[in-house]
């Protein structure tokens, strides 16, 4: 082979290797997402407001992305087994987790050995929904309002009981922060799940209860157990009659969210994507009416946004934690 010939295919070979190292970006960047199965974990088991959000995003992303989105119900620990298995995902986006306000924020003030930070393991992509409580009373108690009940507990220290769903739940830390604020003194009587917590208020055993709105709203629409606020900053299309807690205390707000979340190490690309959907999504007429069935408010926050509540709400939770010297059971 002669020199000009040899030089020709020297040029040749050198301008296809800078052609596919200039190609491989490209072809990299249009990877399409997602390339397999999603599944979102759910860190609680079927039928409450958790599942019931999961599924209605998991059964929306399915369609836009003719991808399989699987919900896994991975319950156990308070949330914190099904967030801790997400945390330890491979971080290629097709393994989320539908977090909660206490696995993500209250369990890092009350257990000191729990498997991961969720600021450290996870990746924060967007604020689904939020549910507020609602602050209700058994009939028999004598006030029909949050100040008349306040100034109730105030008259009689001790006497009123307030029901929850366990100890360091976030309605239970709702109830907490509410004796707090408004400088009354209420006995808590934790139990294991709503449950039976709201059993024992319809039965008059306890006097009241904080519990998440779609559980309560059945029982106080039959009369047997009366509305006295809601728990979040304003009033819900549900209860329109019902004022927040707010109104009366201003700066009270103890309202329960779901997000997604990825593990740590997961693209910013991917999750921009996945945020983009589900703030497309949430705002269909039909999704809002269903979050809206559930007395949930549709947000799709960003991921910073998302990422800035969760250092905020945990730095409140562990204040109200400290303050109360709440301790798990």
């Amino acid at each position: 082979m002669n020199l000009p010939t040899r030089r020709a295919c020297m040029r040749a070979f050198i301008a296809g290797l800078l052609g596919t190292a200039l190609c491989a970006p490209a072809a990299f960047a249009q990877t399409p997402y997602p390339s397999k199965p999603v599944r979102i974990v759910v860190p609680y088991p079927p039928g409450g407001t958790s599942d019931i959000i999961g599924r209605l995003v998991a059964d929306r992303l399915a369609e836009a992305w003719g991808q399989s989105v699987i919900v896994e119900n991975r319950a156990g620990a308070g949330g914190t087994i099904g967030v801790e298995a997400v945390a330890r995902a491979a971080p290629d986006g097709h393994t989320l987790v539908l977090g909660v306000t206490g696995p993500l924020t209250i369990a890092p003030s009350l257990q000191p050995r729990l498997g991961y930070d969720p600021q450290r393991d996870l990746v924060a992509i967007t604020l689904v929904a939020a549910v507020p409580s609602l602050i209700a009373v058994h009939p028999s108690v004598n006030a029909q309002t949050l100040p008349e009940l306040i100034a109730l507990a105030k008259a009689q220290p001790g006497k009123l009981t307030f029901a929850s769903a366990g100890s360091g739940t976030s309605v239970h830390l709702a109830g907490e922060l509410l004796k707090a604020m408004a400088g009354i003194d209420m006995v808590h009587v934790p139990y294991k799940g709503g449950a039976p917590a709201l059993n024992d208020t319809i039965g008059g055993q306890v006097s009241m209860i904080i519990e998440n709105m779609p559980q309560l709203l059945p029982h106080v629409r039959a009369g047997r157990i009366r509305a006295l606020a809601l728990t979040s900053t304003g009033r819900s299309q549900a209860l329109p009659d019902v004022p927040a807690a707010a109104e009366a205390l201003p700066g009270y707000e103890a309202t329960t969210w779901f997000g997604l979340l990825a593990p740590a190490g997961t693209s910013a690309e991917i999750a921009r994507r996945i945020h983009t959907e589900v703030a497309r999504l949430v705002k269909l007429p039909d999704v809002r009416e269903r979050l809206a069935g559930q007395g949930a408010e549709a947000i799709a926050s960003s991921p910073e946004s998302f990422a800035a509540h969760l250092r905020s709400e945990t730095q409140r939770y562990a204040k109200v934690i400290r303050d109360a010297g709440v301790k798990t059971d």
